[in-house]
């Protein structure tokens, strides 16, 4: 299996999934777009897609232009080739926008370990049917996937009070996932060092809240690693 990653800031990667990836001997092609690192010409020898999350934003296409073709790669991934797809936070953005949806402010941000409340869909959903109604997970965004409502290829798996798209599915085989269940120990940390990022949870939580922030992040690391298990084992049976 060869999957490609999209990653828009190198300390953001699949985390916890990427170690679960390359112990299976995954071979991982790594596209660093932030960097000036070209998506490939021919997609279709890629069995699936990962697309991580960044300090931009999806509108922010003249501060970063390799957003445009970056969308225009997802849609021919998703849309086109129909490959599966597994975008966290503004991979999860840049997926609901493909395929006709809108990105909008957060009111208010969402920022710390939250309350994620599945639909009675995920019950019917290869990667999601053996979670539990209700998980903890680490949210970390100021933007989200809006205007799906009529699509009839979109079906949402999971919100939040805030966050209508938390999970959403398009068709069956691309997801679009808003909180990260893929860190690590280290991740919080690392992320927190991001001027944005920082920024973000000062502005919502506090100067000084980081530690606070890692500590939590730690309390329900264990919960958040064995739902990162059952993702990928899942994702993989979808993955021809």
């Amino acid at each position: 299996m060869e999957v490609i990653v999209l990653q828009h800031i190198n300390i953001e990667d699949p985390g916890y999934i990427k170690d679960l990836m390359l112990a299976d001997n995954i071979k991982l092609t790594t596209i660093e777009l932030d960097e000036g690192e070209k998506i490939p010409d021919d997609l279709s020898k890629f069995d699936a897609m990962f697309c991580m999350g960044g300090p931009m934003d999806t509108y922010m296409e003249e501060e970063y232009p390799w957003l445009i073709e970056e969308k225009k790669k997802i849609k021919e991934f998703v849309v086109d080739l129909k490959k599966p797809y597994l975008g966290f936070c503004l991979g999860c953005q840049l997926l609901g926008e493909v395929v006709g949806g809108k990105v909008i402010k957060s009111k208010p941000a969402e920022i710390g370990i939250m309350d994620i409340n599945f639909s009675e869909e995920k019950d019917k959903d290869i990667l999601f049917s053996s979670f539990p109604k209700n998980i903890k997970s680490l949210q970390w965004h100021s933007y989200e996937v809006n205007g799906l409502d009529n699509n009839k290829d979109v079906t949402v798996l999971a919100s939040s009070p805030i966050t209508k798209y938390q999970i959403f599915k398009y068709q069956s085989h691309a997801y679009g996932i808003q909180f990260h269940i893929e860190i690590k120990d280290t991740t919080v940390n690392e992320w927190g060092c991001v001027p944005e990022y920082k920024q973000a949870l000062e502005d919502q939580l506090g100067e000084g809240a980081l530690d606070k922030f890692d500590q939590a992040a730690k309390d329900n690391m264990t919960n958040m690693n064995n739902y990162s298990k059952i993702l990928y084992s899942k994702f993989k049976e979808i993955v021809k």
